[in-house]
């Protein structure tokens, strides 16, 4: 059963997401951004309470920004899904969930060492450039259980 529900759509949607985001930090790193897409989608918490669909994980906007630099900037995110990506953007929805995006609700690039703290949500790791974000104890229950 899978993590969240999909259509093909949201397949393609997702996989040009995590090439946009991660494609210098190869398939392990797109990975882990995939991570973060379905967690969003599924935590009932935060500022994730109204977002249940692939579609409205990747066009929040918080604040007066989208969540994800990527639709904003254009760059990759609106080039073609290519089959590579699909295939993990495919198995993060399905299944696939690891340590630090395995319960990560963000991640970013600071360019600098990555901060114990982001937000006020606890650091979870580090792949590459990126570093991952857990919702804090006892916030998000949601994120923990699926």
């Amino acid at each position: 059963m899978p993590r969240v529900k999909y259509k093909d759509s949201d397949v393609a949607l997702m996989a040009r997401m995590m090439r946009a985001e991660a494609e210098g930090e190869g398939k392990q790193g797109m990975l882990y951004v995939g991570n973060v897409i379905v967690n969003r989608a599924v935590a009932d918490c935060l500022d994730f309470k109204d977002v249940r669909t692939i579609y409205q994980v990747i066009f929040q906007v918080q604040g007066s920004n989208y969540s994800f630099e990527a639709v904003q900037k254009g760059n990759l995110f609106y080039n073609r899904a290519r089959s590579v990506e699909k295939k993990l953007a495919k198995k993060n929805l399905d299944y696939w969930r690891q340590h630090p995006g395995k319960y990560a609700l963000w991640y970013f690039n600071p360019y600098a060492p990555c901060p114990p703290t982001w937000y006020g949500q606890p650091f979870a790791g580090q792949y590459k450039q990126h570093c991952y974000y857990e919702p804090a104890a006892g916030t998000c229950a949601s994120v923990y259980g699926g």
